[in-house]
Formats: C-alpha cells, sequence, structure tokens
C-alpha cells in the first residue's frame, strides 16, 4: 500500500483509526478459549476484525502478545495477517515488532515480516543507527515505521535529552537523520509519536511536514484525538492513531465483536468530525 492508496482509503472510511490486536490470552472471553484450544487468539481477532473493518482503515498486531505463545503463537500471527490481506486487501497491517540490529539481522527481519508474512508496515527501533533502518526502507510500497517519541513515561530518559553538538532534542535528531541521511521519505516511512507528547507534534512536523505519524496513546493512557489533530494534521491527513484496549476488550462477554464494532465506530464518528473541520473531506 503506498502514500495515495492509504488517503484514499481515509477519505472513503472518514477514518484514520488503526485497531491495536493486542491479543492477551487471558483476556479474551472464556468461551473462545473452551471452544478453540489451539487457536484462540486468531479466532478471537477475526471476530474483532470482521465486526469493526469498516470503520478503520488499518490493524496493528503486537508480535509480544504472539510471541509469548511460543511457535503457536507465532503461527496465529501469520494466520491473523493473513487474513487481513486476504479479505479485506484495501486494510494496512502494520506488525508492531519494534526490530533493532546491525544491518545483516535487520535484512532477515525485513524478509520475514516483508515478505513471508507480507505485512504491509514494521515498528522498528532506531538506536543503533542507519544498520536498524535502512533494510527495511528498500521495500516497494511497504512502510518502515520508525519510534521517536513514545507515549510511555520513562521515554524522557532517552528520547527528550538535549544533544550538546546541534542543539536538538534525541528524537528531533532522529527525526532529522532518518529524512535526511537514511532515505525516510513520507512514502516509504511513518513515525511512531504517543498522543500523550502532543504539543511536541508542532516541532516535529517542522522536520516531518508530509510523513505519517502512528500515534498511539489516546483514550486508555489519556492522550487526546483533538489535540493530536490540533498539533499534527495535515492537508493528508498524516496522523494514523492507534487504540487497542478500549475497542478490543469493550466486552469480554459473547457480545465482544459488537462492543467492539460500537466503540470502534464511535471513534470513527470523531474522526469524521476532525477530518470535516480540517478540510479533508
Amino acid at each position: 500500500m503506498n502514500y495515495d492508496q492509504l488517503f484514499q482509503q481515509i477519505k472513503k472510511k472518514k477514518s484514520f483509526l488503526c485497531i491495536g490486536l493486542d491479543t492477551d490470552i487471558e483476556k479474551i472471553p472464556a468461551y473462545i478459549l473452551k471452544n478453540n484450544i489451539d487457536m484462540p487468539l486468531s479466532d478471537f481477532n477475526k471476530a474483532i476484525i470482521d465486526a469493526t473493518v469498516k470503520h478503520t482503515v488499518a490493524y496493528k498486531l503486537n508480535t509480544a502478545f504472539y510471541e509469548s505463545q511460543g511457535w503457536n503463537g507465532w503461527m496465529q500471527l501469520d494466520m491473523t495477517v493473513k487474513y487481513i490481506k486476504s479479505h479485506y486487501p484495501d486494510i494496512l497491517v502494520i506488525v508492531d515488532a519494534k526490530r533493532s540490529d546491525i544491518g545483516n539481522t535487520c535484512n532477515q527481519y525485513a524478509k520475514a515480516f516483508f515478505e513471508l508474512m507480507d505485512a504491509d508496515a514494521v515498528t522498528v527501533a532506531p538506536y543503533m543507527g542507519k544498520d536498524s533502518v535502512s533494510p527495511f526502507l528498500k521495500y516497494k510500497d511497504k512502510w518502515t515505521i520508525i519510534l521517536a517519541l513514545t507515549s510511555n513515561d520513562s521515554s524522557s530518559d532517552l528520547q527528550t535529552l538535549h544533544i550538546e553538538e546541534n542543539g536538538l532534542l534525541v528524537f528531533d535528531h532522529i527525526l532529522s537523520l532518518a529524512t535526511n541521511e537514511w532515505g525516510a521519505e513520507s512514502d516509504n516511512s511513518m513515525f511512531v509519536v504517543g498522543a500523550t507528547k502532543a504539543e511536541s507534534l508542532v516541532l516535529i512536523r517542522e522536520i516531518v511536514s508530509d510523513h505519517f505519524l502512528l500515534i498511539p496513546g489516546v483514550g486508555t493512557q489519556g492522550g487526546s484525538l483533538e489535540d493530536v489533530a490540533k498539533y499534527g494534521i495535515t492537508r493528508k491527513c498524516g496522523l494514523i492513531i492507534n487504540n487497542s484496549r478500549a475497542i478490543i476488550y469493550a466486552s469480554n462477554n459473547n457480545d465482544f465483536a459488537e462492543a467492539a464494532a460500537k466503540k470502534a465506530r464511535e471513534t470513527q464518528k470523531e474522526m469524521e468530525e476532525i477530518l470535516q473541520k480540517y478540510g479533508i473531506i
């Protein structure tokens, strides 16, 4: 999926929602576990996807929730990606792996996620420098999503420190390096920016004016959708807002899929109003 195709989906669905399939085996309804002891994560995901797909433009699968289940979890991760790709090919599929390593290792990570799994996007950590990012960027119509300013409290341990050499904050330095030296362009890369750091989007947009930003932290973590839009929206939206727990765990009973659909619809309507407010649709 390329930049224009993603923007067209946003306009079509009047939504810039990404639903995070952070599927915790301890939180899914008991009857799913009882009925399918082998593939409960996959079954839960399919039900959520079918119920919410008309309200969202992307799904993000955090690999930790699948890796923790061993080889069976990896199989369910792969099954979920393939289900989305085969049934809903216009949806952006993000594998949230946060990989980082030297170049030859990252070549293998990129091959695993982009070629074998056929994900559209993968998250990467840039703190080993260009080697940890550039192998992913070489794939056409794929997205490398680079951690920049995350929503967790301890992000200040590193990301907002000043660099004496150039006066930039660490996360700004990463944005500049990625776009000026590593080849991270608006049609092959995004950056992760936490919704709890919305005012920092002003500075971020000075460096990456057209890039899409993947924004976690709205809702449960306290981030404001209105503030994110105020400081970060672009003429082509430029935002993908991730919402995980508030949607997929809206209910833990047999009506979990319907409850998720209702919550996704509510979020989509908020986004539609924002897109209209800023003249995007």
